[in-house]
């Protein structure tokens, strides 16, 4: 086995749709919502305020009470997928957006990608499930919908610098456990 798809055991077998391409020269993989899910947007959320007081030039700091509910609000929903990826030591997962995502719903990865890395298959915190960050721009929430498209996923290679020192740390647990 190079790569693949399994489905993780939090889910009933029948509701998490495994990723697949649409077309024979399709390089991404469909990924597919396990379950119904709300992304709300951002418009109806705590910010509003916090961006008329700056815009009317008021001073505000980051421990403010109003700006800490700001940030919290924007930011991203971690959408399930009910999906890991198993893949070869020198390769990784690169999520995108769905091309129609942005346009049609306002739907968007809001670090215009996300890193699945080897090592993330199977980790203690979190089975390896992969998740969709998404952020709603549109005025109105969405509603995503069971086995709907939520995103992509290609596999890729990667190369390392000829001077790196190996990184000795392990995974110690699931989504951006990497970081830490």
């Amino acid at each position: 086995m190079k790569r693949g798809f399994e489905k993780v055991s939090r889910y009933p077998a029948e509701d998490v749709k495994l990723p697949q391409r649409a077309t024979e020269h399709s390089a991404g993989y469909d990924f597919y919502a396990p379950e119904d899910f709300v992304v709300r947007s951002i418009w109806k959320m705590n910010f509003i305020k916090v961006l008329a007081a700056i815009r009317s030039g008021q001073k505000l700091a980051p421990d403010d009470l109003q700006v800490q509910r700001a940030q919290k609000a924007l930011k991203p929903f971690l959408v399930p997928t009910g999906v890991k990826a198993y893949m070869g030591p020198d390769e990784y997962l690169l999520l995108a957006d769905r091309s129609s995502a942005p346009l049609k719903r306002g739907l968007v990865l809001p670090n215009g990608i996300g890193v699945i890395d080897s090592d993330y298959y199977n980790n203690e915190g979190n089975e390896g499930e992969i998740f969709v960050q998404l952020l709603n721009f549109s005025l109105f929430d969405q509603v995503i919908k069971k086995g709907e498209k939520i995103g992509q996923g290609i596999f890729m290679p990667y190369l390392k610098a000829d001077t790196e020192e190996t990184p000795q740390a392990k995974r110690a647990g699931g989504f951006g456990s990497s970081g830490k």
